[in-house]
């Protein structure tokens, strides 16, 4: 082997810097001064795109926030805040590239000053997720007086949760025993959302908002000092992270690389699902006495059984247009969240007829047509689009009928309207069932569909070009539950006398959209 050797491997910092530098020196040539300026160029050229509306949105901030909408605007911060925490468990958050998890994380290089890169990736994320968060949360309480130090200690308050939640996060991947605070701390935030969204911390939120500077000052040092805490922790717990734990979550994070690579989301599912079986050991129960179609659908709901988390949050999260409500989006834009939540909720149930369009020779042997098989497995999805749907469509009917802050909205969709007959109230929870039919027609074609075909061609538009592969796979699916959805989303615009032709019309294009798929998807091999 000639060439120059690997420097000899120590525990220090400069040992990490010299098999870095070795590593560079024979792969990809170094940075050139070229290459600094077209960086530094287009990050000029990002902050003075981004630089006016920004500042638009920040002087818009100023005045008093309308007190009906903090709990609204507070709850949907809380859960943005969970969903971080929980983004950052799900992917480690401490990860290394392929090389080296498999080169380096077991040579006897020192594994904290190993992962230092990484950890400051971490902390870049989540100072730029906390900004967000502080401009969020100043969003929603709004700025009576003193904009531009208010805007500072949203920032940073912002900056120390994030920073403080990512350092959680690093410690439950090193010690098992700080996975109940980090638990707890998700608990906590979606139990905030909770009550903010009943009303209760009215009177709260207002005195946050117009808190003296002087409060404003220790919560922020409080914070920064907590958060400083955590991130020290952290920092020292980098080096007891087991390797095995790193090894795992740098394989995620390459099949979630690989997948974002290729445009090829759909097989990020499959990995999903298939790590959350293989480490599980299931018992064996007698099948139930079924026709064949439906013995073969049982799996389904046999799958779905066996995830109760699963169910648990598609239940607590058919809330969320209640909330949506209560922070005053349109109508139309609130139908379209509706909408799109139902069929999320209802591909949850269509992993067996994936399975029967990945591996048509086993779904010949089992010995059930196609459109049997399509019909049986549309039962789950139509029922579980359903129930989310009837639970999301009565909560702004309780909105409408005088559910706390429901004044906060008036003049916007959800106000007098609703009380008096309008959109969102009495019997119109009932176009939850009838759009059932039409979204798992949609789920089940999302789930038939092919790879994404890079091979079409690219469509050159004024806004930049676009590769018709990946939007028609996008919009494969969705187009179906749009079409079966059509009267659906023409409610906001229909007058209280009108719903029951509005229920009649869903009920049958829903009806002929499934039966139409099933119909023609059982003569082919993809839907």
């Amino acid at each position: 082997m000639t060439g120059p050797h690997p420097p000899q491997m120590s525990g220090s910092e400069t040992g990490v810097r010299s098999v870095r530098a070795y590593l560079r020196s024979r792969g990809r040539a170094p940075v050139s001064l070229a290459d600094r300026y077209v960086t530094v160029f287009g990050l000029a050229m990002l902050v003075a795109v981004a630089g006016q509306p920004i500042s638009t949105m920040v002087g818009g901030l100023a005045g008093s926030a309308e007190p009906g909408r903090m709990g609204a605007g507070v709850a949907l911060v809380a859960l943005a805040m969970a969903g971080f925490l929980a983004a950052a468990r799900a992917a480690g958050p401490v990860l290394l590239p392929a090389p080296d998890a498999t080169w380096l994380l077991l040579s006897p290089l020192h594994r904290r000053h190993l992962l230092g890169r990484t950890a400051r990736a971490l902390t870049a994320v989540a100072v730029v997720a906390g900004l967000l968060l502080g401009l969020c949360t100043l969003a929603v309480l709004g700025a009576p007086d003193q904009l531009v130090w208010r805007l500072l200690a949203a920032l940073a308050l912002g900056v120390s949760a994030a920073v403080g939640g990512m350092a959680l996060a690093v410690l439950g991947q090193a010690f098992p025993s700080w996975q109940v605070w980090l638990t707890a701390a998700i608990a906590a935030l979606v139990v905030l959302a909770v009550v903010a969204m009943s009303g209760q911390l009215r009177s709260a939120l207002a005195i946050a908002a117009g808190a003296p500077p002087p409060v404003v000052a220790a919560a922020v040092a409080g914070g920064a000092v907590i958060s400083g805490l955590l991130a020290g922790r952290a920092w020292a717990a980098l080096g007891r992270i087991p390797a095995r734990t790193l090894v795992s979550a740098s394989t995620r994070a390459g099949h979630v690389a690989n997948a974002t690579v290729t445009l090829d989301p759909g097989a990020l599912t499959w990995i999903a699902e298939d790590n959350h079986w293989r480490a599980r050991k299931l018992g064996s129960r007698r099948w139930p006495s079924l026709p064949a179609p439906l013995a073969l659908a049982w799996q389904d709901w046999l799958r779905l059984a066996r995830r109760p988390r699963r169910l648990a949050t598609m239940t607590a999260t058919a809330a969320l247009p209640a909330v949506l409500a209560q922070a005053g989006v349109t109508s139309v834009a609130l139908w379209a969240a509706v909408l799109a939540g139902a069929l999320a909720v209802a591909c949850t149930g269509v992993t067996g007829a994936r399975r029967d369009n990945d591996n048509p020779a086993m779904a010949r042997l089992i010995g059930v047509g196609r459109r049997p098989a399509l019909a049986a497995r549309a039962v789950l999805p139509t029922l579980l689009s359903t129930a989310w749907t009837t639970l999301a469509l009565a909560g702004p009917a309780l909105i409408a009928g005088g559910f706390p802050g429901a004044e906060a909205v008036a003049g916007g969709a959800w106000a007098g309207e609703a009380v008096t007959g309008g959109p969102w109230s009495g019997a119109w929870w009932l176009l939850g069932p009838l759009v059932a039919p039409a979204l798992a027609a949609g789920a089940l074609r999302m789930a038939r569909r092919s790879p994404v075909d890079h091979s079409m061609p690219v469509i050159d538009t004024p806004a930049g070009s676009i590769p018709t592969g990946p939007l028609i796979w996008a919009v494969t699916g969705a187009d179906l539950a749009v079409l079966g959805c059509l009267p659906a989303l023409s409610a906001p615009l229909v007058p209280a006398n009108g719903l029951g032709a509005l229920l009649a019309t869903q009920g049958v294009a829903s009806a002929l959209v499934l039966a139409g798929y099933v119909l023609r998807a059982g003569t082919r091999k993809a839907g």
